[in-house]
């Protein structure tokens, strides 16, 4: 495999995103001991974190080409086309990283392995050497995980790894049209969850569990391939009115389909994707999304 540059992805450690919000280590210790939680963990974490950055950087071959970002930097890095994209930390963070990429090759270590479950993250820092070799000698494996994306009428477009948000920003109820096959509704909720397989034991899941605590007569959700090449939708707390409907409440995206969502919010309306708010659509009165399969994949090494 053809290699120009090895990108690493970071985040802060939570003792670094307060020593931020705090300014000092001190204040930090502080504040996180006036909650009655243990400073000790804080450092730990950040100790396992950064050991494990060190063993990482070591790795690399002298030659390498290295660049490290911080996924705060994500919605604005380019990537190349022959990148290799580290990701060190949680799940979370190939999440964050997936929707940015066009298939480069994510291999996902887990810095912490008493710390994290690593269910997107089958290396360890110890394992960087042999990967590496592998991946030039072309003797790797990798999966490709479903995505879904979401297209605006202006042009606007958002991926997903894990799922979509659709509604609003506050707790008021979120106006709209879906429009789902060969159905026509106007609803009134909490908002429209769009999950990919990845996704649906994340956010999906807790729908369907709410569901099933009401109605314990309703199956759970089942667990779902990855690769499986489609999306599942639920309307959050949907209100029937004179206004509205509730006859649209779940569904099954498949290839060559859509979901159509048209905003009769004035303001507030907004669309966020894996949990990251603050890289958002705005999606007021006027606009209209499309949520589909994506027409990339998230390219996972594994072993």
């Amino acid at each position: 495999m053809e290699i120009d540059k090895i990108v690493i992805v970071t985040r802060l450690t939570r003792l670094e995103e307060n020593i931020k919000r705090f300014n000092t280590k001190d204040q930090a210790k502080f504040y996180i001991e006036k909650r009655g939680q243990s400073f000790a963990d804080y450092e730990l974490e950040y100790d396992n974190y950064h050991r494990a950055k060190e063993k990482v950087l070591k790795s690399m071959p002298s030659d390498a080409k290295i660049q490290i970002i911080d996924r705060e930097f994500l919605p604005s890095y380019l990537f190349g086309d022959k990148d290799l994209v580290v990701t060190l930390g949680q799940d979370g963070l190939v999440v964050n990283t997936a929707k940015y990429l066009k298939g480069q090759l994510v291999f996902a270590i887990n810095p912490d392995i008493e710390r994290f479950d690593g269910i997107l993250l089958p290396y360890q820092a110890s394992d960087v050497p042999q990967v590496l070799y592998s991946l030039k000698k072309d003797k790797f494996n990798t999966k490709n995980i479903t995505m879904a994306k979401i297209e605006l009428n202006d042009g606007q477009y958002l991926y997903a790894f894990n799922d979509f948000y659709v509604g609003v920003n506050s707790h008021i109820s979120a106006r709209y049209t879906l429009k789902y096959k060969d159905k026509v509704e106007r609803q009134m909720s909490s908002g429209i969850i769009i999950s990919t397989p990845a996704g649906s034991t994340g956010w999906l899941s807790s729908l369907y569990n709410m569901a099933y605590g009401i109605n314990p007569t309703k199956k759970r959700n089942q667990i779902i391939q990855w690769e499986d090449k489609k999306l599942f939708f639920v309307v959050r707390e949907p209100f029937k009115s004179k206004w509205s409907d509730i006859n649209i409440v779940t569904g099954t995206i498949s290839e060559k389909e859509s979901l159509l969502v048209e905003s009769l919010m004035p303001e507030k309306g907004i669309v966020f994707s894996d949990g990251m708010e603050t890289d958002f659509l705005e999606f007021n009165s006027g606009s209209t999304a499309k949520i589909k399969l994506a027409d990339k994949t998230t390219n996972l090494l594994i072993k």
